[in-house]
């Protein structure tokens, strides 16, 4: 059972304080609340509190400092300022010194409720983040000493990949541009490449270029003002912000909309920002990350991608090849997944004969690694003896050799074409549902069809 989110309210009128703990204990929260900063600060000594609701002004104290104080103290804290004044120069100090969210009193109980939520998120979110990092990341044993962590690979194209991250590591500034298909594991090496850094104890925020709707691009990346449209209630930071001081991943960089890709462009070269609805310019400081299992040339040749926007992300590049063209780290990955999965679901640790790790050097992987963990659980499940054999892997038949356009690898692009038709006929070709059932947004679905030239006739 999920832990209930602890929430301290720290203000100096005590019908407010009563009011917000009711309205938090109703909602599900556990809620604290104190009337002065002294007696506040007790209670984040004896509690550890998620997020904190500070009024800006309290008598006899500066919320600011308070603020200050309590970010440098409790860094991983989440913290929304509410104030009954008018002082937004206050409030902009407050949210440049790490406030999460700013509410003006009086407000609404949704408004309060929606702001927590979003709290929530985040909060949820990095706890996710870090149960990867400390249990799922696969990284290499020569950066054992660095991160704690695995990427499993011998062959030399790995290791080529895995100095170049190193390399990139050492540079905290320099953008990197990750290519490879999917599956392959483009994410780990960014996730490798940050915390070996200098900003490795700073955000590492991942976005997928490809899920976000085409009508909340703009404030998800640059972040709104209060008012800024309908249903903006409260001030929010976007990406840039989130990760100030850190690393922003930007996971298939190729499905971006070309109109947000000069904005992009713009915020690298400036490292400042401005939120929708806002005037005034934020300075952030962040590296971009990018990653796409496209041809990045080939759509810079179709007009469907900046090239001026690939030369700012593309200082060092790093393509990691697909598991197919190295076959000596199949056996490794084998051994590791099957140890993960065999104490995961508490099963005896199977042999694994040489005939099944033949057998797996000879199949394409056109999923990559992705495709080969995913194939040792449902192995490891089907599993009825101490020893794995190939009824219990079910692999498709060998493909013939991809078709190649000018250099281009096509397995990808294929199936991503015949999932998206696939997708469309089983829901009588409406566009929500199809998107729904592929895991996407309706805008990345419309992307997509335009991008294959995928048209509904009226026949079907």
């Amino acid at each position: 059972m999920e832990n209930k989110m602890k929430v301290l309210v720290i203000d100096d009128e005590e019908n407010f304080t009563e009011e917000m703990h009711e309205f938090l204990t109703k909602s599900g929260y556990e809620s604290f609340t104190a009337n002065t900063a002294a007696a506040g600060l007790t209670l984040l000594l004896e509690h550890e509190i998620d997020l904190l609701i500070l009024d800006i002004r309290l008598p006899g104290s500066n919320g600011l400092d308070i603020l200050k104080d309590v970010k440098a103290e409790y860094p991983k804290l989440e913290v929304i300022i509410v104030s009954g004044h008018g002082d937004m120069e206050s409030v902009i100090k407050a949210m440049r010194a790490g406030a999460l969210d700013f509410l003006r009193k009086p407000f609404r109980q949704v408004d309060i409720q929606l702001a927590i939520e979003r709290t929530h998120k985040f909060l949820v979110m990095n706890q996710k983040l870090k149960q990867l990092e400390e249990k799922n990341s696969l990284i290499s044993k020569s950066l054992e000493e660095k991160i704690e962590r695995h990427f499993i690979g011998e062959s030399p194209g790995i290791q080529e990949v895995l100095d170049l991250a190193i390399t990139a590591a050492n540079f905290p500034d320099t953008n990197v541009l990750i290519t490879g298909e999917s599956g392959t594991g483009k994410e780990i090496i960014a996730r490798i490449i940050h915390f070996s850094s200098e900003r490795k104890d700073n955000p590492f925020c991942t976005v997928s270029c490809s899920a976000i709707a085409d009508s909340l691009l703009d404030s998800e990346f640059f972040g709104h003002k209060a008012g800024a449209f309908p249903g903006a209630n409260t001030d929010k930071k976007g990406f840039f912000e989130f990760c100030h001081n850190g690393t922003l991943f930007l996971d298939e960089i190729s499905d971006m909309p070309f109109n947000l890709q000069s904005k992009i462009l713009r915020a690298i070269e400036e490292q400042k920002i401005t939120r929708v609805g806002d005037t005034e310019q934020i300075a952030v400081n962040f590296r971009i990350i990018a990653s796409t299992n496209a041809n990045i040339d080939q759509l810079v040749k179709e007009n469907k991608i900046r090239l001026d926007l690939i030369h700012r992300i593309n200082t060092l590049r790093i393509h990691i090849p697909p598991l197919r063209e190295r076959p000596t780290d199949i056996e490794p990955l084998v051994h590791y997944f099957a140890e993960a999965f065999t104490i995961k679901l508490n099963r005896p640790a199977p042999k694994i004969p040489k005939k099944i790790l033949d057998l797996l050097k000879n199949y394409d992987f056109p999923g990559n690694v992705r495709e080969l963990k995913n194939i040792v659980e449902r192995a490891i499940i089907l599993s009825k003896d101490d020893a794995l054999d190939e009824h219990d892997f079910r692999l498709q038949p060998r493909v013939a050799a991809p078709v190649s356009r000018n250099g281009e690898q096509l397995y990808l692009q294929e199936g991503e074409i015949r999932l998206v038709r696939l997708a469309l006929k089983n829901n009588q070709y409406n566009q929500k549902r199809a998107a729904e059932s592929l895991g996407i947004t309706r805008d990345s679905l419309i992307r997509r069809m335009k991008k294959y030239n995928i048209k509904i006739r009226k026949e079907e």
